[in-house]
């Protein structure tokens, strides 16, 4: 039946080379991954910010008392030099007491609370998780205003210049660079989180960042992890009408020809093979198409497979709410209910970590 469903929606094969020669060996694939990562950037995100000169970050705030004196919260002001200049945003930790490495997450928020509606921070640190985080507008405005922020750094001129989620997406990774210096952070096994635009922002970090063992998206949808073809609710129409600021415009090509695009979002997925993978839904977020979610997962399960891993493993059916499938390196989930980030996503995603923790 998934293959079925997969055939009709007529995707690109992130298995054969634009010079149509098909991917063998775990060499070639680390070739084809270039090239996914290439047309991402050029023709959907923008090419990403250079890497900063440096990070450095200033401790502000301390609560050892924080979750009853079960974590110790931190604020701080983390600063990346880049080659156009400074540039500092504020990001929180909460990281449990008992003197061991931590297995963490990054969570890319929508705001700068801790605890937060999106963030259960007591329940993630009961659980032995260190969770960092901020809030995206802290690091540029979610709007066309480029002159703001990180943004203010980039020439939007050219069609290619990165967009909103790219900006988003390198102050997440100055944030890695800063948790890589952390003796109670367990370097091997950290992931990077986001709900709706931000779980598009944590798709597109995970894939283009390799220190992230895990990469979790929540309800992301068009330009998340949804295949566009085919694709219920929101298109590259919708998303380029209201929101053309959060991607390079070389992405409006599309607008009326999606069938054109020489990618679709199971692209983005493949490019974090062979690294862990978490995809979740909610059953009534048509808008992000739960069913283009979990087909863009099975279309990215054979590059795992390719390369030794078990990929997605799951029924041949479509999921109903409450399914979970935690066995392979795709993890995937289905809630019930509306496009949200919940303790039961929360929950499943630390389950799947503590699964398959390297």
């Amino acid at each position: 039946m998934i293959k079925d469903l997969l055939q009709k929606r007529r995707l690109p094969d992130p298995l054969t080379f634009l010079n149509g020669e098909k991917v063998k060996t775990a060499e070639d694939w680390r070739r084809r991954r270039s090239e996914l990562l290439d047309i991402l950037c050029e023709e959907e995100y923008g090419r990403p910010l250079p890497p900063p000169l440096s990070v450095r970050a200033e401790i502000l705030e301390e609560n050892a008392r924080f979750c009853a004196g079960k974590a110790l919260l931190t604020k701080l002001r983390l600063t990346a030099e880049t080659e156009k200049g400074g540039f500092s945003f504020p990001i929180y930790s909460a990281v449990p007491n008992g003197g061991q490495p931590c297995p963490a997450f990054l969570h890319i928020n929508f705001r700068d609370a801790v605890p937060d509606m999106y963030m259960p921070t007591e329940e993630i640190c009961d659980r032995g998780f260190a969770v960092f985080s901020f809030c995206y507008k802290d690091v540029t405005s979610d709007d066309g205003d480029f002159s703001d922020g990180l943004a203010r750094f980039i020439d939007r001129e050219p069609a290619n210049a990165p967009g909103k989620i790219a900006v988003w997406s390198r102050a997440a990774t100055y944030v890695m660079d800063y948790m890589q210096t952390l003796d109670e952070v367990d370097k091997n096994n950290i992931a990077v989180v986001g709900h709706s635009r931000l779980g598009k922002t944590a798709l597109l970090t995970g894939a283009l960042d390799e220190r992230f063992a895990f990469t979790i998206s929540n309800d992301s949808g068009c330009g998340g992890a949804a295949v566009t073809r085919e694709k219920l609710g929101e298109r590259v129409a919708n998303i380029c009408g209201k929101f053309y600021y959060w991607f390079c415009e070389n992405y409006r090509k599309y607008i009326s020809d999606e069938a054109s695009m020489p990618f679709d979002q199971h692209f983005l997925l493949s490019a974090i093979a062979p690294r862990r993978l978490y995809v979740a839904s909610a059953e009534d977020d048509i808008w992000a198409d739960p069913e283009s979610e979990f087909l863009s997962c099975a279309a990215a399960a054979e590059v795992y497979e390719l390369l030794g891993e078990k990929g997605l493993v799951c029924p041949d059916a479509l999921p109903k709410a409450g399914e979970y499938f935690h066995e392979g390196s795709i993890g995937y989930h289905m809630r019930s209910g509306c496009h949200y980030l919940s303790r039961y996503d929360w929950n499943r995603f630390m389950d799947y970590m503590l699964k398959h923790k390297n």
